[in-house]
């Protein structure tokens, strides 16, 4: 998603490059153990976003924009010590198969 040779980013690859940002710095403010967790469920989700997110499907886009931004939120608190993930789409399949 990273510009190359003077081409500009969107506003919404803005967004989302804030919103990584975001996640990284508030990672930052916890302890090393539960920081290396958050970071890597953070680069993971993001980077399996971008490959399997059609970047016309700005409804879809926006929705985990905001979903992303209430987690930062949560992160934020002092009472937040880590993420967890969940992988929503392996679960609808297998349902499906069963």
């Amino acid at each position: 998603m990273a510009a190359s040779k003077g081409q500009k980013l969107s506003g919404m690859q803005k967004q989302v490059l804030s919103l990584y940002r975001g996640f990284l710095r508030a990672a930052r403010s916890k302890p090393a153990e539960e920081r290396r967790q958050i970071e890597s469920i953070v680069s993971a989700e993001f980077r399996q976003n971008s490959k399997q997110v059609d970047r016309k499907n700005f409804l879809y886009i926006e929705y985990l924009l905001r979903r992303g931004k209430k987690q930062l939120d949560q992160l934020k608190s002092p009472d937040t010590i880590g993420l967890s993930s969940v992988n929503v789409s392996s679960s609808k399949k297998q349902n499906a198969d069963t």
